[in-house]
């Protein structure tokens, strides 16, 4: 990101060592100014001296003082507009009072403070000028005497040129002054804006990374359910295989066909599953909308779920594990009808990974499945006994994630999971979740 205007103000006050002002030419500007004004009000200190009875060294060193207080018209333009108020009487610094008042209309001053100064420098002007009119007009009418002004040619002509003198830069000073509090607010505006957009940034990053976790998670919680029940039931049927072997070829070349079919369908799942991984994307703009991530992980997940199990397939389930060996009952309650996929999917997954659950660390436990169809709900249980001794252990790996991802399944989608061990000896899986709207 760059750096915001206020960074750069701080930068360039630390830097810059001019004093009040903040850029060189500033600084020229004003010295320029001042040797100008200096010069004007010296000359004029001439005058000023004659008409005073002074010496002429002394006007002239009051001018240059005068004129010089043009330097510091930036940090003290209320000075300079007083001064120049205060030499008016003597007919000098013109040149300081116009940009003495430019200077203060278009500082930070309050209002009431501009225009009580601007008003009593017009007065003084004003008096000035009417004098300095009335001694001309009356000096005129010595040397000519057919000239006759009327009462109000003096007054008139002197509001005229006092105007003149003071109104322009007054009115131009507000111009500029309001024309810099605009460029500032607006300099302020972007700074906030550019900050809320890196925020919204940073945000959007969050969001996406958060976006791919979760995808990443559902990944792996799929690969999971699928190749641990898939090759449970595959090593079970190679123990079974390979204690029938010699003694029953019959039911080892069974249970080698059985193999084979979980091989097929853990393979099935599996290439599905990554299919929707291998999808090659639109081609997507360079920036891409927020929104975008939240739709690109849905229509991943309905994808992957389409095609995934349902409960229809859930009695094949059960068939599968009693092929193994085991003793499963299977019970349903209710009318079954037609559900959302993403609820049939998780019901399927939760009564696979208990059934696996049961093959790792229950062999030759006797097992019931409930399967409930309630009005606004769907509820299953897998209950298992004691573990049979007499049974030999299959040594199945267990890496003790299969609790957590049937509960964050069943969360997602708003149900209740509950899960622990029986007063028998056994576990109980139970897992309820919302029907939401039926799907036709």
């Amino acid at each position: 990101m760059t750096t915001t205007g206020a960074h750069q103000d701080a930068a360039g006050m630390a830097a810059r060592g001019w004093w009040w002002w903040g850029r060189r030419r500033s600084a020229v500007l004003d010295g320029g100014l001042a040797v100008v004004s200096a010069l004007e009000c010296g000359l004029e200190g001439v005058g000023f001296a004659e008409k005073a009875s002074l010496p002429v060294p002394v006007g002239v060193l009051f001018g240059l003082v005068v004129g010089s207080v043009l330097l510091v018209r930036r940090r003290w333009p209320i000075t300079v507009v007083l001064v120049s108020i205060a030499v008016t009487p003597a007919e000098m610094g013109y040149l300081m009072g116009i940009v003495g008042l430019y200077t203060l209309a278009a500082s930070e001053v309050p209002r009431r403070f501009t225009a009580a100064l601007a008003g009593m420098s017009t007065v003084a002007v004003f008096i000035v000028t009417v004098v300095r009119l009335r001694q001309d007009v009356a000096q005129a009418d010595v040397d000519q005497q057919d000239f006759d002004p009327s009462g109000w040619y003096v007054p008139l002509v002197s509001l005229f040129m006092t105007l003149g003198l003071n109104a322009p830069p007054v009115l131009f000073g507000l111009y500029i002054g309001a024309r810099r509090r605009l460029m500032e607010s607006l300099r302020e505006r972007a700074d906030s804006l550019e900050q809320e957009l890196s925020l919204l940034a940073d945000r959007a990053e969050q969001r996406a990374q958060w976006a791919r976790q979760e995808e990443r998670t559902r990944i792996a919680r799929e690969m999971h359910d699928v190749v641990a029940h898939r090759v449970s039931l595959m090593v079970v049927h190679a123990a079974a295989l390979q204690a029938v072997a010699l003694k029953d070829p019959q039911k080892a070349v069974k249970n080698a066909a059985l193999v084979g079919d979980m091989g097929r369908q853990a393979l099935t799942e599996l290439r599905q599953m990554l299919g929707v991984l291998r999808e090659e994307p639109a081609p997507a703009p360079a920036v891409v909308p927020l929104a975008a991530v939240g739709l690109a992980a849905a229509a991943a997940a309905e994808a992957a779920s389409g095609d995934g199990p349902c409960l229809g397939a859930l009695e094949e389930l059960v068939e599968q594990s009693r092929q193994a060996g085991m003793v499963v009952e299977l019970t349903v309650l209710g009318v079954a009808r037609g559900y959302a996929a993403e609820v049939e999917q998780t019901a399927y997954r939760v009564v696979q990974e208990a059934l696996t659950n049961v093959h790792k660390h229950a062999a030759g436990a006797k097992v019931v499945v409930r399967l409930a169809h309630r009005e606004a709900e769907v509820a299953m249980q897998v209950e298992n006994g004691p573990s049979d001794g007499a049974v030999a252990d299959a040594h199945l790996p267990s890496g003790g994630n299969g609790l957590v991802g049937m509960r964050e399944r069943v969360t997602r989608l708003g149900g209740v999971f509950v899960s622990g061990p029986t007063d028998a000896g056994g576990f109980r899986v139970s897992a309820v979740l919302p029907v939401g709207e039926r799907v036709a």
